[in-house]
């Protein structure tokens, strides 16, 4: 299952710059709108491990994991 992600993106004179909706901080600004979208897809990746390895070591030993659908 992929999960799907909002980029907004807007070109501001030289720039393309964009940010993910969902994710407060993923944002980025790149040259051209295809390396725009591709930061993003790096930085939303980056984003997401980051948040779950700080998930994991905030809950310490006995956890669990379950898989929840929106």
């Amino acid at each position: 299952m992929d999960n799907l992600y909002t980029a907004i993106v807007q070109q501001r004179g030289d720039w393309w710059i964009g940010w993910v909706a969902e994710v407060p901080g993923v944002n980025c600004q790149e040259r051209t709108r295809e390396a725009l979208l591709e930061s993003l897809r790096l930085t939303l990746r980056e984003a997401l491990e980051l948040n779950r390895e700080d998930a994991i070591a905030s809950a310490g030993e006995d956890f669990q994991e379950d898989v929840i659908a929106v």
